[in-house]
């Protein structure tokens, strides 16, 4: 008897293992397995020893190291991804469907990486997670935000599945933020917390820089020009400060000025006639952390070009003795026009008395 009841709970439990990894449709029951495991698919065949032929996505399945026949039964060996797809049982004379399986091959989610950034302080902050390695099937993410002991909501993003966006609830608040990250599909869940002051978070975009400027006759400046991040909500009552860093293209070692106040800066050090590269950096004047630096911009310094040298008017200056004894072509062409046309009509005299 206690034999009976223990393989009565064997089986129900089994039943139950496979019910929370299998869906029911109208195109059969799909399966989701574990990356390096095996799987047996049953064909369902009234006599075990019915002629069948298993089918792959509608092609017929040859028979090699990765599966083999066992009776009417499919086992499938150490799968991987590319296992996935619908598997169908036929009678080998008939062509008659007698099963059909859905078999998805993937993993469980490992810890998600959460990472949370405030680049609109004081308005909002978002978080963004990712897993580690791939699962191949679909997973889900759910998110659990809470600011001291509150609840608090979160928006997912509309164009990113692993982000959500969170309103602060107050400003320069000393409580603590928490979120968790559970990410979750068909073979398990796992799930990240990280806790942090917001004022740890703040980090804005990026400036950009609109305009780089050569000034006239200065060989070695240039007027850099950028403007705060869109994202940046309140520059009026939240200033930003600036990291200006440039460089020559040929040199490896950044020159670096912070800027106050003013989204401009002057650069007086540029080296003379050589292309640079100009970036800049932004953070709040006060807490937070810098932002990435900006997209590159080149530029090169204000050089005198050949066309604007005029050199000071003086009569032993070789070059204007030369011009001024040698004639031009054009002034030899018009010298010699009235004797070419002379000779030309002497000729033409000459031969009209030979004909006469």
């Amino acid at each position: 008897m206690a034999n009976l009841v223990a393989s009565a709970y064997c089986v129900v439990l089994a039943i139950l293992l496979v019910r929370t990894r299998s869906h029911s449709g109208p195109d059969g029951r799909k399966y989701y397995k574990r990356i390096g495991t095996n799987v047996t698919l049953p064909c369902e065949t009234s006599d075990s020893h019915t002629p069948v032929q298993w089918r792959f996505n509608g092609h017929a399945i040859i028979h090699n190291e990765g599966h083999f026949l066992q009776g009417t039964n499919l086992t499938l060996i150490n799968l991987d991804s590319s296992h996935s797809g619908t598997y169908s049982c036929h009678e080998k004379h008939s062509g008659s469907l007698k099963n059909q399986i859905t078999i998805q091959v993937g993993n469980s989610p490992g810890q998600p990486n959460v990472v949370c950034r405030s680049n609109a302080y004081p308005d909002m902050f978002y978080c963004t997670w990712q897993l580690a390695s791939p699962t191949y099937i679909p997973t889900e993410f759910d998110i659990s935000v809470r600011h001291g002991d509150k609840e608090i909501e979160s928006i997912k993003g509309a164009n990113h599945k692993n982000r959500c966006n969170i309103r602060f609830p107050e400003m320069f608040s000393t409580s603590k933020y928490t979120v968790t990250v559970t990410a979750r599909n068909a073979l398990g869940s796992n799930s990240s917390t990280i806790s942090f002051n917001e004022i740890s978070i703040v980090k804005p975009d990026p400036p950009e820089i609109i305009e780089v400027n050569t000034i006239p006759k200065s060989p070695s400046r240039l007027e850099v020009k950028w403007r705060n991040p869109q994202s940046w909500p309140e520059p009026d009552t939240m200033p930003l400060k600036y990291f200006l860093r440039y460089k020559p293209v040929i040199l490896n070692d950044w020159q670096h000025v912070e800027v106050t106040d003013v989204p401009f800066h002057t650069i007086t050090d540029a080296y003379e006639g050589k292309e640079h590269i100009i970036q800049v950096a932004a953070k709040d004047s006060e807490i937070g952390t810098w932002s990435e630096w900006s997209k590159a911009v080149h530029a090169t310094p204000w050089t005198a070009l050949a066309s604007d040298y005029k050199p000071e008017e003086n009569i032993n200056n070789v070059s204007d003795i030369l011009t001024s004894t040698t004639p031009s072509v054009s002034a030899n062409r018009q010298n010699n026009s009235p004797k070419v046309e002379l000779s030309m009509i002497l000729f033409l005299g000459m031969l009209m008395v030979l004909f006469i």
